[in-house]
C-alpha cells in the first residue's frame, strides 16, 4: 500500500487517530499540512478533494480520497487486517466501536475548533465561557468511559484485551485535547493507566502532535 497521504494538522485529534493507526499497520504515508487556524483546509484545491473542509483526508492512488477518521480507520483494517484495530468477536468489535464513538461522536464534535469559533464569533460569547463549555462536555464523555472501562471484564492493559485498538486510538488524543482545555484528569484513573500503556508504544510516540512536521 504505497503512496499513501495524509491531509491534516498537527493538533487535529481525528488526524492523530488515523496517524497512530497508520502507524500500528507499518504503513508509510507522506504529510500534507492544513493550517485550521489560518483557514488552510478550505482552499480550493483541498475542497475539491473534501467538499466539508475538515482534516483528515487520505488520498489512495488509483482509488481517491478517503474522509471522516472513523472511515478512514475502519478501511486500514479492511484491507490491512494485520495487527487488528477490531476484535474478531462481534460484541467484542460492537464493544469497542461504542468506547470509540463515545470520543469521536459525542466528545470530539462539541469542543472541536469550528464549534468553539462559532461561539466565539457567530454568537459572541467570551473565551472563559467558551472554554468551560469544551470542558463540561470533555469531563462528561471521560467520566462516561472511566465508569465503563473500569468495570467492564474486557478492558485490560488497553481499552479492551492487551493490544491497542480503535478505542484507544481514539482515547489518546481526546486526552491531549482535554489538558489543552485545563481539565482535570485525575477522576479517571483507569482512563490515565490505558494512555499511559499506549505512550510505551511508538506507534504512540510517532503520532503525537509535536513529532509532525506542521508542529508549532
Amino acid at each position: 500500500m504505497d503512496g499513501l497521504v495524509l491531509q491534516g494538522y498537527f493538533r487535529s485529534s481525528a488526524a492523530w487517530r488515523v496517524r497512530i493507526a497508520l502507524n500500528l499497520k507499518g504503513l508509510g504515508f507522506a504529510t500534507v499540512a492544513r493550517h485550521l487556524r489560518k483557514r488552510e483546509q478550505a482552499a480550493p484545491d483541498y475542497v475539491a478533494k473534501n467538499p466539508q473542509g475538515l482534516v483528515p483526508a487520505l488520498e489512495v492512488p488509483g482509488q481517491g480520497v478517503l474522509t471522516q477518521s472513523l472511515a478512514i480507520i475502519e478501511w486500514l483494517e479492511e484491507t490491512k487486517p494485520l495487527p487488528p484495530l477490531l476484535p474478531a468477536d462481534p460484541w467484542g468489535r460492537a464493544r469497542v466501536r461504542s468506547l470509540a464513538q463515545i470520543v469521536a461522536c459525542d466528545i470530539h464534535p462539541i469542543q472541536n475548533l469550528r464549534v468553539l469559533a462559532y461561539l466565539k464569533h457567530e454568537l459572541g460569547q467570551e473565551q472563559p465561557a467558551i472554554d468551560a463549555f469544551a470542558r463540561h462536555w470533555i469531563e462528561a464523555g471521560l467520566a462516561a468511559l472511566e465508569a465503563r472501562l473500569a468495570r467492564e471484564a474486557e478492558t485490560g492493559r488497553f481499552c479492551h484485551g492487551d493490544a491497542p485498538g480503535l478505542a484507544d486510538l481514539c482515547l489518546v488524543p481526546q486526552l491531549g485535547n482535554a489538558r489543552r482545555f485545563g481539565v482535570e484528569l485525575s477522576p479517571y484513573p483507569t482512563v490515565l493507566r490505558i494512555e499511559a500503556a499506549c505512550a510505551a508504544l511508538p506507534a504512540f510516540q510517532d503520532a503525537t502532535p509535536d513529532r509532525q512536521p506542521d508542529a508549532e
